[in-house]
């Protein structure tokens, strides 16, 4: 098992599922990354490519020389048509679908989503390429609240169902043991 701590972004001043739109952090997003990691010893960070996490990943491997890796396996869900759409919005005109995705993500998508199975191998992926070479080093994963939600669910081995009700605030770190899976031929 490797320890990997995940760090979900700052606020960007959106109020809707923005998966892969690629919003900038706002000033008090800023402040609340910063804050959060204040006094954190990382060896490495790996960011999400969406700039929410990035430039701050940048900004944080320089000021410590830490080394730094972005990977786009790391970035949100992709909602479909609901990507961008105010959640107000949505709970008012499809109340029932949003319902059905809180209890059950996998079975109800949103309309256009990437598929719950192209999200989870995806992000196992690359949480597995984080393990296989972290080994003994502490990683700061920086990535998004979908992402954190999937991967602590499989790491608990908890029913993806559960997702809704993990609490990932903004510039929230969730220490996370990531079994290590061995690279495929070695």
């Amino acid at each position: 098992m490797v320890r990997i701590d995940l760090l979900r972004h700052g606020d960007t001043g959106q109020r809707s599922y923005r998966g892969r739109l690629d919003d900038p952090l706002s000033e008090l997003g800023w402040s609340q990354l910063r804050a959060s990691v204040a006094g954190g010893r990382w060896d490495a960070v790996v960011s999400s490519t969406l700039q929410r996490c990035a430039l701050f990943a940048q900004e944080l491997a320089q000021s410590r020389r830490l080394t730094l890796r972005l990977d786009a396996r790391l970035a949100e869900y992709h909602f479909g048509e609901w990507q961008g759409v105010p959640i107000e919005t949505l709970a008012d005109e499809q109340g029932d679908a949003l319902g059905r995705f809180w209890a059950d993500p996998v079975a109800h998508p949103p309309p256009g989503a990437e598929t719950f199975a192209q999200f989870r191998t995806r992000l196992s992926a690359a949480l597995d390429d984080i393990a296989q070479h972290a080994r003994a080093q502490r990683v700061l994963v920086v990535t998004h609240g979908g992402a954190i939600r999937l991967l602590r669910c499989i790491a608990e081995r908890r029913d993806f169902g559960d997702m809704a009700g993990i609490d990932v605030p903004h510039a929230s770190l969730h220490p996370l043991q990531w079994h290590v899976r061995e690279a495929a031929g070695a």
